[in-house]
């Protein structure tokens, strides 16, 4: 499998009662009209770290049976103990996600060769292919270049998602990589254009669950060789994903979907929802883009 493109790291619409049915089918509906490469759900901004494992495997087969194989899902098994991990992406196998994507462990600072261990141990008890997960501020640990160089040593592990947000270990990874089947995805939202300029298959962003068509338009437009529009695009959800940084995530990308007609619900405790002021501000950003995307905000008090 060669993962490419645009694939919204894609928040979990949850209500009183857990996850919100309705609201996940039409959060599909909306991205895949916006013409998304896939879905990666249960990740950082899915806030997997907050639900059970039954609410994840619920959340899939919801998932899974709403894109009816239009687009690729990826969803997230992390965990720390390895044993979970590998339970959880058998159970996504039966389901019928495509891959599974798999954050460092975290909470400890584990040894590279623990590390790799890790992820051995786990293709050695799975079936479904594997994408790693890089985020070092979040966890502690750090797939580093060895690291790297061993796992890709691994053919079901078939991509990486880094959002380390150094663009200098971006490139150490492309510059190891020497397996055409394996996917490079930038997890930085600001970097999208310059990881694709520099090689990367594609990008698995957050800001894609609301600016949707525009990020789309910074693959699509690089990808035909417009190097200038897909530029313009990239800079034009900068003020976009500053909003987004105004509290905790993802608690302003909720707030946005919701503004857009989205019924995703409020992000789990500890996270709070926007305080008014916030949400004034963030409406206000949000104007910018009602004409590129086709949204009609809806104002929250």
């Amino acid at each position: 499998m060669k993962i490419r493109g645009i694939i919204p790291a894609m928040v979990t619409p949850l209500n009183e009662n857990g996850i919100n049915e309705e609201g996940t089918r039409k959060l599909v509906r909306h991205l895949i009209a916006g013409g998304v490469h896939g879905l990666f759900i249960l990740g950082t901004n899915g806030e997997f770290h907050t639900l059970s494992k039954e609410e994840k495997i619920q959340f899939a087969k919801i998932v899974v049976d709403e894109v009816s194989g239009r687009v690729p899902v990826f969803a997230g098994a992390g965990d720390i103990a390895t044993n979970k991990v590998i339970e959880l992406v058998n159970e996504f196998a039966k389901i019928g996600v495509d891959a599974a994507s798999i954050i460092t462990p975290y909470l400890l600072k584990y040894t590279d060769e623990e590390l790799i261990h890790h992820y051995r141990v786990i293709t050695e008890q799975t079936t479904l292919p594997i994408i790693l997960y890089n985020i070092p501020p979040n966890t502690r640990n750090f797939i580093n270049r060895h690291v790297f160089s061993e796992l890709l040593k691994i053919d079901s592990i078939i991509g990486i998602k880094d959002s380390s947000g150094d663009l200098e270990n971006f490139k150490g990874y492309l510059e190891l990589n020497h397996r055409e089947d394996f996917s490079l995805l930038m997890g930085s939202d600001s970097k999208i254009l310059e990881a694709l300029q520099l090689g990367a298959d594609g990008s698995v962003a957050s800001t894609a669950n609301v600016v949707t068509k525009t990020d789309v338009a910074i693959y699509e437009q690089f990808v035909a060789g417009n190097i200038e529009q897909a530029r313009q695009a990239q800079a034009s959800i900068d003020d976009f994903r500053e909003a987004c940084k105004c509290s905790t995530i993802p608690s302003g990308l909720k707030y946005c979907l919701r503004a857009i007609g989205q019924d995703v619900g409020l992000p789990k405790l500890p996270v709070l929802d926007l305080t008014k002021e916030e949400k004034q501000q963030v409406d206000q950003v949000l104007q910018k883009y009602v004409q590129a995307e086709g949204f009609t905000l809806k104002v929250e008090q």
